[in-house]
């Protein structure tokens, strides 16, 4: 199964999307470095963020997993820029090119589980 995990960019008030746009170079480090250190595992960076309005914005990852233990890691990468940054993230699957959405967490949502959105994902 293909997951992806995405910073939610979508029903953002004006504060949140300044915020976010302020914080976007460093957001997008951020996961370029968790990519790179997981290139082994077909990591995938979802940047796509050319648009100027915040809610057609993609910036996460794809990775395939097999077992819930693959996606902790992304999960905890996610909780702690949802700390840092105050972002929320989104976490789905992607079936012949569509995103479907399973779980939110992060600063506004509380704190994601590996656990749970394995579950949510079906794994």
């Amino acid at each position: 199964m293909l997951v992806y995990l995405f910073v939610a960019s979508d029903r953002l008030n004006e504060k949140q999307e300044k915020k976010l746009k302020w914080n976007l170079s460093n957001l997008q480090a951020a996961l370029q470095v968790y990519v790179d250190e997981n290139a082994a595992g077909n990591v995938t960076l979802i940047n796509d963020c050319d648009s100027d309005d915040c809610e057609d914005w993609r910036l996460g990852i794809s990775q395939p997993v097999k077992k819930k233990a693959q996606i902790k890691a992304p999960v905890t990468l996610f909780n702690d820029l949802a700390k840092q940054y105050g972002i929320d993230c989104e976490v789905g699957s992607i079936e012949n090119g569509e995103y479907a959405p399973v779980s939110y967490f992060g600063s506004l949502e509380g704190q994601g589980d590996a656990f749970l959105s394995g579950e949510y994902l079906g794994l």
